[in-house]
């Protein structure tokens, strides 16, 4: 039989002993008074199992450091690589091509003027040769020109700006003068010394330079057809 136990409440049954920091255990008829004391108790059991571990604290840090350290490597990688020679992707640039030809192409209607700063419409003296006389008036290769140029050719000697520049008096040579340039632009710069134009006011040829009177002569000729 048992002992009564050390508050004199009777004997323990067999048990053993609480211990003494404990202090005094009541335990109730209703298991419903302790109900408080278990929800404390579930509580904090969950607190205790979200509160991370050292080991997970440390493992997002490191798995930055990690991103970082692959990235710069890839990006020095990238650089320092030797890099194959390009491949024919990419056409090659060419050259500006040079001005469409001139000839078969209509002079435009363009008004020039004479020595009295008269306006002469130039279609008005077709058929004719032209002949740009800005850098040299060259009266014996415009005297080779007028000689070679059928009936019914007329010899343009045209300059630059407002004042007419003509070597010696030559019969059959109409001087006149460019003043707004519209010659110069239909030639583009540095495009010719001479053109031959039709009766209809089509480009028949174009000459870099006079140049012996024979080497258009027949050109001159069929102006007049």
């Amino acid at each position: 039989m048992g002992k009564p136990d050390a508050e004199g409440h009777g004997p323990s049954d067999g048990l053993p002993d609480l211990p003494p920091e404990w202090g005094r255990v009541v335990v109730p008829d209703d298991a419903s008074a302790l109900a408080a004391e278990a929800a404390q108790i579930r509580r904090e059991l969950r607190q205790a199992a979200g509160r991370p571990r050292p080991h997970r604290a440390l493992a997002l840090p490191l798995l930055v450091l990690l991103i970082a350290l692959l990235t710069t490597f890839a990006g020095l990688l990238a650089v320092t690589w030797p890099r194959a020679p390009r491949g024919t992707d990419r056409p090659t640039p060419t050259p500006s091509s040079p001005p469409a030809s001139l000839t078969g192409r209509a002079l435009p209607a363009l008004d020039l003027v004479d020595a009295g700063q008269a306006p002469v419409p130039l279609r008005g003296l077709l058929p004719a040769m032209i002949i740009l006389v800005d850098d040299c008036a060259c009266p014996d290769v415009v005297a080779e020109a007028v000689a070679a140029a059928p009936a019914g050719v007329t010899v343009v000697t045209v300059t630059e700006g407002r004042a007419v520049s003509t070597p010696p008096p030559i019969n059959g040579v109409r001087a006149l003068a460019d003043p707004a340039g519209g010659l110069r632009s239909f030639l583009g710069p540095g495009a010719a010394t001479a053109l031959l134009v039709d009766r209809t006011g089509v480009v028949t040829r174009v000459l870099p330079d006079l140049g012996p009177v024979d080497a258009y002569r027949d050109d001159l000729s069929a102006l007049a057809a």
